[in-house]
């Protein structure tokens, strides 16, 4: 029998290629939590391109809850890095440990992400922050580079395969300005409003996704 894995699921095409490269060690639960996504309209469309990966695949996933609010106030001060800066651990760490805490309350000894994937995210800031949250909650972090060895590219392949929704930024209303920046017809959002309107949570609990 295979050890039981709590996958963070950061969208459905990085999830592809990892939940058919750790399925062959481990039993893989997803887990999307993502309260850096922005307008809530976008994170819908994440939402429903994971329901749709799910049932093709088989995959046993739940949602978190979908908390801007309290994403706002985690990355509050840093508004004015840039991507890729030191606004972006931050922002790593509060879904890692959301799925870490996830993990250990449902009785499971590893947890992983699916963040390495993306082209731009470094492993090197992902997996320390894994692994010292694994130490924290008694867990063991899988970390990995999983953009490596064609990663990246087979996740394109498979997404297409599937007929995914694959975004163009990466989440949050920082990068999705810096997409207005280099798109033409990209309006840039205002953040202070963002703020203003985010809700702190807009599920009660877990949804199961069988």
């Amino acid at each position: 029998m295979k050890p039981q894995l709590l996958l963070h699921i950061c969208c459905a095409p990085c999830a592809t290629h990892v939940v058919e490269l750790l399925g062959l060690d481990f039993e893989v639960y997803g887990f999307f939590y993502n309260p850096n996504i922005h307008p809530e309209e976008e994170y819908r469309r994440r939402l429903e391109a994971m329901r749709r990966h799910g049932k093709a695949v088989g995959l046993k996933w739940e949602e978190g809850p979908y908390e801007p609010g309290r994403w706002f106030s985690f990355v509050e001060g840093y508004e004015e890095e840039p991507e890729g800066g030191a606004r972006c651990p931050i922002c790593y760490r509060l879904r890692l440990e959301e799925a870490a805490r996830r993990a250990a309350e449902v009785g499971f000894g590893y947890f992983a992400t699916t963040l390495t994937v993306g082209p731009t995210k470094k492993a090197g800031v992902i997996n320390p922050i894994g692994r010292e949250l694994g130490f924290k909650y008694g867990l063991t972090f899988v970390g990995g580079d999983f953009k490596k060895e064609d990663g990246f590219k087979h996740s394109v392949r498979l997404s297409r395969k599937f007929g995914l929704y694959r975004q163009d930024y990466c989440g949050c209303i920082f990068s999705l300005n810096g997409l207005s920046g280099r798109s033409a017809g990209v309006r840039p959002a205002n953040p202070d409003l963002a703020r203003s309107g985010a809700r702190v949570g807009h599920s009660l609990g877990f949804h199961l996704f069988l």
